[in-house]
């Protein structure tokens, strides 16, 4: 459970959000700061890209097609393992997934 303002929202044991339906932008910025993350620009927009991925192919993508996809929408600059690392350490396929309100990749542990 997460508390934004008044509204309590559900987590899973691992942090993820239960309801998609409760993401916000608002909620995004404390699920970082949960995990260490000081949220930015930089990370709202990788963010808002992978719920489009979401949408788009109904999945929360690993690292080499979220790569490959930031790489298709913002160029090489920013679609690359390094960019990533530095702005979601540790994992940040399954990192920025929870961050965006999104389910944990398949493939991470």
């Amino acid at each position: 459970m997460i508390q934004l303002g008044e509204q309590r929202i559900p987590l899973d044991d691992e942090g993820f959000l239960i309801d998609r339906d409760d993401w916000s932008e608002p909620l995004a910025a404390l699920l970082a700061q949960r995990e260490g993350i000081a949220f930015g620009p930089e990370h709202l927009e990788v963010i808002l890209l992978l719920r489009q991925f979401y949408l788009q192919y109904q999945l929360s993508p690993a690292m080499r097609p979220l790569v490959k996809y930031l790489a298709q929408q913002l160029g090489a600059d920013k679609g690359n393992s390094l960019y990533l690392l530095r702005l979601f350490p540790g994992s940040p396929a399954k990192l920025a997934s929870k961050i965006a309100g999104l389910p944990k990749p398949d493939n991470c542990l």
